[in-house]
């Protein structure tokens, strides 16, 4: 097992009552849980996202923490938050990662797998996105 290593899961969902997709205005809510499944403790110190729509538009966000935590994680533990965003277009992909400290000061990244925001998905999950590998 590595020392430094989170693990990510992500469960993306459409909201169509907040959307408007007569003015192209699709909002998604999207719940991130972090695992520390390394063997140091570590602290998720800022994000760093990539949102792109169906047209090609990436819109780049960084920032500290995430949804105002930067939660320290001992081994085997987790963090869940949701959060969300708005695409122009009914379907798109996320993906980024987040810069994190060690308790013993050795800084790596954890990476944040790309994920689907869809709006038209048929079935019972409509809408509820899916992790790309």
């Amino acid at each position: 097992m590595p020392q430094y290593q989170l693990s990510v899961e992500v469960r993306p969902q459409y909201l169509p009552e907040q959307s408007a997709p007569e003015r192209e205005l699709f909002s998604f809510a999207y719940t991130i849980r972090i695992t520390n499944t390394g063997e140091v403790a570590a602290q998720l110190i800022s994000r760093t996202w990539n949102v792109n729509d169906a047209h090609g538009r990436t819109e780049k966000i960084r920032g500290l923490g995430v949804v105002g935590h930067q939660p320290l994680l001992q081994p085997g533990e987790h963090f869940e938050y949701t959060s969300g965003t708005r695409l122009r277009t009914p379907t798109g992909t996320m993906h980024g990662s987040y810069f994190c400290v060690a308790v013993d000061g050795e800084k790596f990244d954890a990476d944040i797998p790309m994920f689907v925001l869809d709006a038209l998905s048929d079935g019972p999950d409509k809408g509820a996105g899916r992790t790309l590998h």
